[in-house]
C-alpha cells in the first residue's frame, strides 16, 4: 500500500478507534506528514497545535485532544 498524505478531514473522519496510548511528536509527524518533529515543537511554542504535556522530558499528546484540535481546524476553515 502506497503512503499517501492525510488531510485534516481524513484524520477527523477516520473510522479507526483512537490509539490506546498517548502520541509522540513522531506520531504527529507521521499522521500529518509533517517535514520534521521541529514543526510539532514550533506548534507548541506558538500554542497553535494540539495540546500536549510533558512526562519527564518527553512530550506526549492525548489522541482525544489531537482529534479535537483537528475538528477545530476544520471548523475554522469552513
Amino acid at each position: 500500500m502506497a503512503n499517501r498524505r492525510l488531510s485534516l478531514a481524513d484524520v477527523a473522519a477516520e473510522p479507526r478507534p483512537l490509539p490506546s496510548r498517548y502520541l509522540t511528536p513522531e506520531d504527529l509527524v507521521e499522521m500529518f506528514d509533517l517535514p520534521s518533529v521541529e514543526t510539532v515543537y514550533q506548534w507548541r511554542r506558538k500554542r497553535t497545535g494540539p495540546r500536549g504535556f510533558r512526562v519527564g522530558r518527553h512530550l506526549r499528546f492525548d489522541p482525544i485532544d489531537v482529534r479535537a484540535w483537528v475538528n477545530a481546524q476544520l471548523g475554522e476553515a469552513a
